[in-house]
């Protein structure tokens, strides 16, 4: 059997992150997602995820092409991940090119795999943001709707 892992954050989960997730699991035939946990994301990747660890665990959990989900800790982990798990093959997006290959001095096969180029959870983040930029006036909630059709 062979293994395959890949590690991330998976924050506002979307079809680039599935496009990974599918290429990935084509490379073997056991998929493990190691889940960068909340306090490793805020002190060293200095970044807030919008869904906590147990909510991004559960979602990939769902995903078909998932085998199992560990909780990815610190960046130091990925040597000992690949002998505990005995991985033959370690994935990344290509944003991280030449990153992670020190890993076939483990034994490992590093596969670098294109992103979706437009889609990008920063590029969520960033298209929501601007398109709540604005007026006041503008802005409804639920409760300004009348949804009632007799009326």
């Amino acid at each position: 059997m062979r293994r395959v892992i890949t590690y991330g954050t998976f924050d506002l989960l979307h079809y680039g992150h599935i496009n990974l997730l599918r290429r990935a699991k084509a490379l073997g035939d056991y998929l493990i997602v190691a889940l960068s946990t909340d306090e490793f994301n805020w002190n060293s990747k200095h970044k807030k995820t919008y869904f906590s660890y147990e909510q991004r665990k559960q979602l990939l959990e769902a995903i078909r092409y998932v085998d199992l989900v560990i909780p990815e800790k610190d960046w130091d982990q990925k040597k000992r991940d690949m002998h505990e798990y005995h991985i033959d093959t370690f994935v990344m997006g290509d944003d991280w090119k030449g990153k992670f290959d020190f890993l076939r001095d483990e034994g490992v096969e590093v596969v670098y795999l294109p992103r979706t180029p437009e889609i990008s959870s920063s590029k969520i983040k960033k298209d929501l943001y601007d398109a709540n930029e604005v007026t006041e006036e503008s802005r409804l909630s639920h409760e300004d709707l009348d949804t009632n059709p007799d009326k």
